[in-house]
């Protein structure tokens, strides 16, 4: 059975340009682009501690980095979306055999 994925809003504040762009394409190539420095993330907890390592890898000490679980009640709160699909929710997050 497949690990179940959340959904994680990341947002970053890295003030090299060349670390920035090694961040932003890390982040572009497991999520979607919200904002500026700010990006949703559909991953199961292995694919979200490899992007921690590989981002821990690019930023310094004088960089910040925010990561934010939603768990789906608070996706079902989430006001600002362009479209009611646009963050879906597991109904049956349990397969039963």
């Amino acid at each position: 059975m497949a690990e179940r994925k959340n959904w994680w809003l990341i947002s970053y504040d890295i003030r090299s340009p060349a670390r920035w762009r090694k961040a932003y394409k890390l982040l572009k190539g497991n999520g979607e682009r919200l904002q500026y420095s700010v990006f949703r993330c559909r991953l199961n907890t292995r694919e979200l501690e490899r992007l921690r390592w590989e981002l821990a890898r690019i930023l310094t000490e004088e960089d910040d980095l925010l990561i934010i679980g939603l768990c789906n009640r608070c996706v079902e709160r989430i006001v600002a979306r362009n479209r009611a699909e646009a963050w879906p929710i597991d109904e049956d997050p349990f397969l039963l055999c």
